[in-house]
């Protein structure tokens, strides 16, 4: 019987005499069997008919009710229908709403009159104190007139509270209801009274604000306009309070201070983004109605000096990342750097910035990157033309050197780590942003004549040496941007193949090997491996035993063994060292390279030069090898004939080569003043044309590549005994095509000469010219012109 008088209903029954007698009707049937009532009202909401019916008996349910402290059936039916998933019925029952205020019948009997009357009982019901003059009386002689006592919220009434405001926020933004005077004084006496520190009373308080600039008309008078101040100065006062009791980092204090912020770079659109995330539901909010709540913010509570300078006495959020919701105070100072508040009232903000990135760890918080960006411009663009002076201060590079300080290589890195390895990237990201920005405004800074160091070059060893160390266990978000910094100012460090061969390195087949790893392979210490090494050429058992299990460590594990590794590789050189051995060496020099390819590279050249160099005692740098590269490609002869050093020579000549293209650039800019300053007349007279730096710069490029390119064919290239010993080559092919039957010994050993070590340096070089050719075609025709 239900469901057919619900199916053939009215939309609206509040609008009919036939309406509301079809209403009056079930409930009077619902009243017959009460356990029903919540299953009509289901039916109610599913055909969206009779919304009249719905609430009624939702009031008859909660007046059977025995009243608790909880959130009653009310309050839960009514948000559930307006902020819903369901657009259907929130439409349905704003409908119902309008319809209902328009009436001019709003008598007692009207079921939107009772269910208003209802819940502003329930509102009543939680206040601290009503407000009325007998309590103004017995209050203290300071107490303004008019203006109510506070007591605290009860705090079993919190989340009661939370759940009321946000139905009339839903109440008067969704479905329009107009608030009575009455009303309106209730509603504002609950949002601006003091929650006990809980989560629960951050999040009624943050709910309350947002409210207040929501419906800034609920504030009408003069003493509702002082009450309300009164609350936001206890706001201000109580908020570093509530964080440290309710435990909750996210506070409504960042809240209020973004507000401000937003209030004064006059971002309304932002201010009403950030009220609708947090009440949790889409209203429309007119930027005027914000004029009110903007002067009151701007004049009375938040002047901008004020804004800047509890900025930076915040504190700042402890291990924070992603998991961390909410607004924080890491917010607030990108607002304030945004604005360039801190260079206007000189407040320096950069330990604030420092010790927030030494406070981080995975996932990374999605602000961190702009934060550093943001920090980076204002350091080096001035606020204003007129002030040039008017900049942040850079971090200290003593600072940056101590988050990277007791590091070292190995499997126990962590354990000697003060700092974790998400700040460790940041700071990192930040040095490489900082140099590129630098750079990139050398000229303007010149033209302001202000005067800002590039990093030094033991900051960018220390901060370098780390890249390749981390570049595995860099966390979502950070990895495009330091993998595009580093590939634009250190291509050395970003070559493809060696990406490639890593993953030989960490992937599953290398785990599969280091479960082989026997402990006697962990107890050869660099000095045994010195020993074996002074026994070639003679016994190479020791050493290839050694070299073996090596082979099972892992890339971190592998660095204490570098320098020995290095620094006998021309002991290889001699005749009689079997291939394996070099074999392996290539193969650890090739894991090496994964995480410290600079300074092995420096060390690998210095120990397969000529041996007249190494008695002499000359050892070059890695600012040498950067200014000319090809330095490596002057390594003693016998390299040039060894296929696994001569695969490690390349290697690190196309890094170097790289490293040389990026160094220069980098040289260009930081020298760019000479651009600037007004070119002396030529020489030649001042019809001659000017070269210009960068001209010089390219055609320098071009020269070292081609003359790289030449050498490496000149190598190819056999020499006079090889000549001798393959002159009978081209025959030898025929003969083997042609020959059946048993071969003779020594036409087996001139077969060998076919895969001879010439041959396969030749195929190493041409892999690398391929490359080099497809990577700069014009280097191709360059050296066919030459």
């Amino acid at each position: 019987v239900c469901r057919g008088l619900i199916k053939n209903g009215e939309r609206q029954d509040e609008e009919s005499v036939g309406g509301r007698r079809r209403t009056e009707a079930l409930r009077h049937l619902c009243k017959m069997n009460p356990s029903q009532a919540l299953r009509v009202r289901g039916m109610v909401v599913e055909e969206c008919h009779l919304p009249g019916l719905g609430v009624a008996l939702t009031l008859d349910h909660t007046k059977n009710e025995a009243s608790d402290d909880g959130v009653s059936d009310l309050v839960c039916f009514v948000s559930g229908l307006l902020l819903g998933t369901n657009a259907k019925v929130r439409t349905w029952f704003g409908t119902f709403i309008r319809n209902g205020q328009q009436r001019k019948r709003d008598n007692i009997s009207s079921v939107l009159w009772q269910m208003r009357r209802q819940l502003l009982l329930e509102l009543m019901g939680i206040l601290p104190t009503v407000r009325s003059t007998h309590i103004v009386e017995e209050a203290d002689v300071d107490t303004e007139p008019n203006v109510s006592v506070y007591s605290g919220l009860k705090e079993e009434h919190v989340v009661k509270a939370s759940a009321l405001l946000r139905l009339y926020c839903a109440l008067m933004g969704i479905a329009g209801l107009k608030p009575t005077d009455e009303e309106a004084e209730q509603l504002l006496q609950l949002m601006t009274s003091r929650p006990p520190a809980t989560p629960a009373g951050v999040r009624f308080v943050s709910l309350s604000f947002c409210m207040l600039l929501a419906f800034s008309t609920l504030v009408s008078t003069p003493e509702q306009e002082q009450l309300m101040v009164m609350w936001l100065s206890w706001m201000i006062k109580e908020e570093a309070y509530f964080e440290s009791i309710s435990g909750v980092s996210a506070s409504f204090g960042e809240m209020l201070l973004l507000v401000a912020m937003y209030f004064h770079s006059n971002q309304l659109s932002a201010i009403i983004d950030l009220v609708c995330s947090t009440l949790g539901m889409k209203i429309v909010i007119k930027p005027s109605s914000l004029s009110r709540m903007k002067t009151i913010f701007t004049q009375e509570i938040f002047t901008e000096q004020v804004v800047t300078a509890h900025a930076v006495r915040v504190p700042v959020t402890g291990n924070l990342s992603a998991n961390i919701t909410g607004f924080l105070p890491i917010h607030c100072i990108y607002q304030l750097l945004k604005s360039r508040s801190f260079t206007k009232h000189k407040v320096s903000i950069k330990d604030w910035i420092y010790r927030q990135l030494c406070e981080t760890t995975t996932p990374l918080h999605p602000q961190l990157l702009p934060l550093i960006d943001v920090y980076i411009n204002s350091i080096l663009t001035p606020a204003s033309k007129s002030n040039p002076e008017a900049t942040n201060q850079p971090v200290t590079e003593q600072e940056i050197l101590n988050v990277f300080q007791g590091l070292s290589g190995g499997e126990n890195t962590r354990l000697t780590q003060r700092y974790s390895i998400t700040t460790q990237l940041l700071v990192l990201y930040y040095v490489l942003s900082y140099e590129e920005a630098l750079l990139a405004n050398t000229k303007i800074l010149v033209r302001l004549q202000i005067c800002l160091k590039t990093n030094t070059e033991s900051l960018r060893k220390a901060v370098l040496s780390r890249v390749d160390v981390y570049f595995l266990n860099i966390p979502k978000g950070l990895h495009s941007a330091l993998l595009r910094l580093l590939a634009t100012n250190y291509p050395h460090l970003c070559i493809v193949e060696d990406w490639i061969c890593e993953e030989q390195i960490t992937g599953t087949d290398a785990l599969l090997r280091r479960m082989l790893l026997t402990n006697i392979a962990k107890n050869h210490s660099p000095k045994q491996l010195q020993e074996a090494f002074s026994m070639l050429p003679g016994n190479h058992t020791q050493l290839m035993q050694i070299l073996e299990h090596l082979t099972l460590l892992s890339a971190g594990e592998l660095i204490p063994y570098a320098e020995v590794l290095t620094s006998n590789m021309n002991r290889l050189l001699d005749a009689g060292v079997p291939r394996r051995i070099l074999q392996t060496v290539n193969k650890l020099w090739m894991v090496l390279n994964t995480v410290m390819p600079r300074r092995l590279w420096v060390m690998t050249v210095n120990a397969l030069q000529p041996s007249v160099k190494i008695v002499r005692q000359q050892k070059y740098t890695q600012n040498d090898l950067m200014i000319d590269p090809l330095i490596v490609l002057r390594c003693d002869q016998r390299v040039l004939r060894s296929p696994p050093l001569m695969d490690i020579t390349l290697h690190m000549l196309n890094g170097y080569l790289l490293a040389s293209k990026a160094y220069l650039n980098s040289h260009l800019k930081e020298t760019a003043e000479q651009d600037i300053r007004p070119s002396q007349n030529n020489a030649m007279g001042p019809e001659a044309p000017e070269v210009t730096r960068e001209e010089l710069k390219n055609a320098l490029l071009a020269a070292q590549d081609s003359a790289a390119v030449q050498i490496l064919l000149e190598i190819c290239l056999p020499t006079e005994d090889e000549k001798a010993q393959g002159s009978n080559t081209h025959s030898l092919l025929k003969s083997i095509h042609s020959t059946t039957g048993p071969k003779s010994p020594e036409l087996e050993e001139e077969e060998d000469s076919l895969l001879c070590n010439l041959r396969e340096v030749q195929c190493l070089i041409c892999c690398l010219l391929h490359q080099m050719y497809i990577a700069d075609p014009n280097i191709v025709k360059l050296v066919h012109f030459q």
